[in-house]
């Protein structure tokens, strides 16, 4: 007897009165969840429109107050640029470097007419052509968790990052197509000197994923390092990687007001060779930003405007994102709170600056949470139905995200990715075709019938409806004998189960050549110089 068939079966029982235990037992579809059933096809995850109308939190005297008030910040107060090279920039185009200081103000007419430059949406290319990201208007790219010092699993608990977990979390992200891109380093390898890390990571993102990905701006060596893997990646020219961007930075303010070195320079490496910049704002309400999510916005964007028009100073025309990232702290500790709802407010009011000023908008996928339990999943559930309902382009921190950052979970990871596929799901358009109505269905069946033998829904029924990764649909009879497993269980075999199944995306051996020769060479030189 076939599943299906099994399902008719019990569904005939049911009309006949089996009690409400009986009912559920059987071969549903979660009598198998323990051997890890394969989820749905998932290329359709590989570009994602966002089809709802965004939530517009903000009136629109809301907008224009915050909006003026940005500008009234640069004009007034000003922002530190602590590198001579941009005050050289900026005081040769107009804008006003208080003498002995690195303080410029910036006159919102100089600002407004250089973020009129920015180019609105665009396509970041990867290294299979397949993989290519469009950035902006309605779509929406799932970054993985990045930056983290620390990563977590269940059985081998909290520890600093190694190059074997940056690649086995580098390897997850390449198993899901709804991961768009990997963020930066998902977890920091430690046990790799830094003045050569960036060498070795990069390398591995070109071999173990084919997917864009990101270059840290933590001093020039760095940028021209990643801009040459990156060529050597893709097979390309210089002139076409300039004319394809294919590489993006994070440049995150010193809030409050500031932007220093190493930020600055990265703006200028990047955008001068037309990649993609994304500025965000890390303001804390509260700590490094006032205390209202109002004011903190007002910051944020005052900060995010400076960092654009820096950009198209640079380079007219050059990509990039407007990023938010303000969120509330415990007034109790001073610790950050993510997936709140002042987060949610923020998230949606960034958008609404972000569509103001005609630029992609950057946001994340954040909790607080210290391990994989109901905190984790709705404050991570909170934080992407702020992406969704703001309008989100660029989806940094998307899967993997834990204890507000500091660690990489590869069972979050599990979790999150199932949930970045629910979104996708609801977001996908309704269908209403003639044959979606189910017009012929719904008369073969009559009054007080069943759909489950129908030809309608035998045609159907493999893919009718999102099969969860995680979710045990099973009775509590078969799953008490099953051993009560949990979410964590059930996440913990998956990553596992993927792990384990990994294959490498193709490469050219020449191209793998060259790569390698390039890394050996910039090691032989000491890489990039550091103070340890």
């Amino acid at each position: 007897m076939s599943k299906i068939e099994d399902i008719v079966a019990t569904a005939i029982e049911n009309t006949a009165g089996a009690p409400e235990r009986r009912r559920r037992a059987g071969g549903g579809r979660g009598g198998d969840r323990g051997k890890g059933r394969k989820g749905p096809a998932t290329l359709r995850y590989r570009s994602i429109l966002n089809t709802q109308d965004p939530s517009l939190i903000l009136s629109e005297e809301g907008l224009e107050a915050i909006h003026e008030a940005s500008l009234t910040v640069l004009e007034q107060i000003g922002m530190d640029f602590m590198l001579k090279e941009a005050r050289d920039r900026l005081e040769a185009a107009g804008a006003h470097v208080v003498a002995g200081t690195e303080r410029v103000r910036l006159d919102r007419d100089f600002i407004m007419d250089l973020v009129a430059k920015a180019p609105g949406p665009f396509t970041l290319h990867a290294r299979n052509p397949e993989r290519n990201i469009e950035i902006g208007g309605q779509n929406i790219a799932f970054a993985q968790v990045a930056s983290a010092p620390y990563c977590s699993d269940r059985d081998n608990g909290r520890r600093t990052g190694t190059q074997e977990d940056f690649r086995n979390l580098i390897k997850l992200a390449q198993s899901y197509d709804i991961i768009h891109m990997t963020g930066g380093y998902p977890v920091e390898p430690t046990d790799i000197h830094a003045s050569i890390r960036h060498l070795d990571c990069l390398s591995d993102l070109v071999k173990l994923t084919d997917k864009p990905f990101h270059a840290y701006s933590l001093g020039r060596e760095r940028n021209l390092d990643a801009l040459e893997i990156v060529r050597i990646g893709r097979g390309v020219t210089a002139e076409q990687l300039e004319a394809e961007p294919s590489l993006f930075t994070i440049i995150n303010a010193s809030s409050p007001l500031r932007y220093d070195a190493p930020m600055l320079q990265g703006i200028i490496e990047m955008s001068a060779r037309n990649q993609v910049v994304v500025i965000t704002p890390f303001t804390l309400a509260g700590a490094m930003a006032p205390v209202t999510i109002a004011g903190a916005l007002v910051q944020q964007n005052a900060e995010a405007l400076a960092g654009i028009a820096f950009t198209q100073l640079v380079r007219p025309g050059a990509p990039v994102v407007y990023g938010g990232f303000t969120s509330n702290v415990d007034m109790k500790s001073g610790a950050p709170a993510f997936g709140t709802p002042e987060y949610m407010k923020a998230v949606m009011a960034g958008g609404q600056l972000a569509r103001r000023y005609g630029v992609p908008y950057r946001t994340s996928n954040t909790c607080a949470a210290n391990t994989l339990d109901a905190q984790s999943a709705y404050e991570s559930m909170m934080s992407l139905w702020g992406v969704v309902q703001g309008g989100g382009n660029f989806i940094m921190h998307a899967a993997g995200w834990m204890e507000g950052g500091l660690t990489a979970s590869f069972e979050k990871f599990v979790m999150d990715v199932d949930m970045l596929q629910m979104v996708a799901e609801f977001l996908a358009p309704l269908d209403t075709s003639p044959d979606a109505l189910a017009m012929d269905a719904i008369s073969e069946v009559g009054p007080g019938g069943h759909y489950f033998g129908t030809a309608h829904t035998l045609s159907r029924y493999e893919s009718a409806f999102y099969s969860p990764i995680l979710s045990d649909w099973r009775n509590f009879e078969s799953w008490s004998l099953a051993g009560q497993p949990t979410t964590y269980d059930h996440a913990n075999r998956v990553w596992k189960e993927t792990l384990a199944n990994y294959e490498a995306p193709p490469l050219d051996e020449a191209i793998s050549d060259e790569l390698d020769a390039f890394v050996a060479k910039r090691k032989e030189e000491g890489g990039v110089p550091t103070d340890f």
